[in-house]
């Protein structure tokens, strides 16, 4: 293990919870923040808001989610449930005898962090959900309407096929991560961003590729994701997609209830998920009744703590003070 100045590089830790042995990035010391990556992601991901949290006196801890990176990754399909993810979280505060923690998440984090707070309020001081927001239960099981709504080749019904997409996005690691973070990202053409009605996510055939690699996303840190995906292949991120329609199961006696602690989001005006969920954002504080501030940051795509991160630091570190 390294010993480093924390606000200058992030220590990498492992840790035994209740079910897992879990790895982390962290940072500092002081009040504990919990950052949530997406997919196809890992803890390092979030190292820009690591190490500023770490300067203004935030003990920053960012976990490979389970299936991930360093982290375990069970071999049954349901081991990778809505309450076993945040039961994940729970279980990573008790190791770290953190009685409370303030939990940020991006992508499939932040559905994560929604749902930390919905169900253990006790635990969590305040939430930050980037890119995904929350809100009502869907009339019937996700994969159902989506099917319905968008066809088979939405990507999250072609993510269901186990094994399909996790060959195809193995086929290239680099290249499917290259290709996949470019073709989100603010810096993508319009007429080339990614369809996910073409379940073009995994297929580098059909994904535009940038010139060079973005400055945002940085040769170093695709190389450590690479390695990373390259050992573990993609199927633990990929069970979180195949867990949908028992997430709607599981998550129906909590219907109705609201998040409680403070609360902020974040989105990129050229994300794709802000141009589907729009009417969802807007009605964000029906659900969230202490959200403090909805951020639309221009010109930004999905991977808004990479793209933009002094933006992210500066709105995270605000919410942070004045909590």
């Amino acid at each position: 293990m390294t010993n480093a100045n924390p606000c200058e590089q992030m220590i990498k830790k492992t840790i035994q919870t209740r079910n897992l042995q879990m790895a982390y990035h962290e940072a500092g010391e002081g009040p504990l923040v919990v950052l949530l990556h997406g997919f196809p992601e890992l803890g390092s991901t979030w190292r820009h808001q690591i190490k500023a949290l770490a300067e203004v006196g935030y003990r920053a801890i960012a976990p490979d989610q389970r299936g991930y990176g360093g982290t375990d990754a069970p071999l049954k399909v349901e081991a990778y449930s809505i309450l076993d993810l945040v039961g994940d979280v729970i279980a990573l505060l008790d190791a770290l005898m953190a009685e409370q923690a303030v939990v940020v998440g991006h992508d499939w984090g932040a559905p994560i962090a929604w749902a930390t707070a919905l169900l253990r309020q006790d635990r969590v001081r305040a939430v930050v959900g980037l890119s995904i927001p929350t809100g009502p239960r869907s009339s019937a099981p996700p994969i159902e309407l989506m099917r319905k709504n968008a066809g088979d080749d939405y990507y999250m019904v072609q993510f269901q096929k186990p094994g399909l997409a996790d060959a195809r996005l193995a086929l290239n690691v680099r290249e499917s991560l290259l290709r996949g973070r470019y073709s989100a990202s603010g810096d993508v053409p319009e007429d080339q961003r990614w369809v996910p009605t073409d379940g073009g996510f995994f297929d580098t055939s059909v994904l535009p590729g940038p010139a060079e690699i973005p400055d945002w996303l940085d040769s170093d840190h695709l190389d450590d994701l690479t390695e990373n995906f390259e050992r573990t292949g993609f199927t633990g991120g990929l069970n979180w997609y195949r867990n949908l329609d028992r997430n709607w199961r599981l998550m129906a006696p909590f219907d109705g209830m609201k998040i409680l602690p403070p609360a902020l989001f974040m989105t990129g005006e050229r994300d794709l998920d802000f141009l589907g969920n729009r009417g969802m954002i807007k009605r964000l504080k029906a659900f969230v009744p202490n959200l403090r501030e909805t951020i639309i940051m221009p010109g930004a795509g999905h991977w808004l703590g990479e793209e933009r991160p002094e933006e992210v630091n500066s709105a995270l570190l605000k919410f942070l003070s004045e909590l």
